[in-house]
C-alpha cells in the first residue's frame, strides 16, 4: 500500500509539474484544485496584506478594491485546472492560481508574483490546527 501511495504522489506531482510551468510555484506550494478555489472565492472577499481586496460574486462579477478606495470591475472564471482568470471591464484581464503554503494560501500571478492572502473569510479551517491567541 504504501509502494501504490507513493506511486500516486509521483505521479501527480509529476502531472503538476506542466501545470506549474510558468508560475512561481515553490516547492512546498500546493496548487489548489478547480473545486478547492472555487470553494475560496465564489462569494467571497479576499483580502491581500496592502489591504486591497479582491471580491468575487456569485455569478462571476468580480471587483478588486485598491487600498486608496478606487475600484476596477470585470468578471472571474475558474478554468479546470483552477486558473482563475479575470477579464476586466477596460478591456484588460488576467489570469492567477491559488495555492496553499502551510497553513498559508497565496495568489500566483502569470508575471511570477506571490500575493500571499490575510486570513480567507470564506476559506474553511482545519479543526485538527490549533489556535493562536487572538485568530478567529
Amino acid at each position: 500500500m504504501r509502494v501504490t501511495l507513493l506511486f500516486i504522489v509521483m505521479s501527480a506531482q509529476a502531472a503538476s509539474a506542466q501545470e506549474t510551468q510558468g508560475w512561481a510555484v515553490w516547492e512546498a506550494d500546493r496548487l489548489m484544485t478547480s473545486e478547492e478555489t472555487g470553494l475560496l472565492v465564489d462569494g467571497q472577499t479576499l483580502t491581500f496584506f496592502d489591504g486591497g481586496q479582491s471580491k468575487f460574486s456569485v455569478g462571476g462579477a468580480y471587483s478588486y478594491t485598491y487600498p486608496g478606495g478606487r475600484s476596477a470591475f470585470g468578471r472571474y472564471r475558474i478554468a479546470p485546472d483552477g486558473t482563475v482568470c479575470i477579464a476586466f471591464r477596460n478591456g484588460f484581464g488576467r489570469c492567477d492560481r491559488y495555492v496553499q503554503n502551510g497553513a498559508r494560501i497565496v495568489m500566483l500571478t502569470q508575471k511570477g508574483e506571490r500575493f500571499p492572502l490575510r486570513d480567507p473569510q470564506g476559506a474553511k479551517k482545519d479543526p485538527a490546527q490549533p489556535r493562536r491567541a487572538g485568530s478567529n
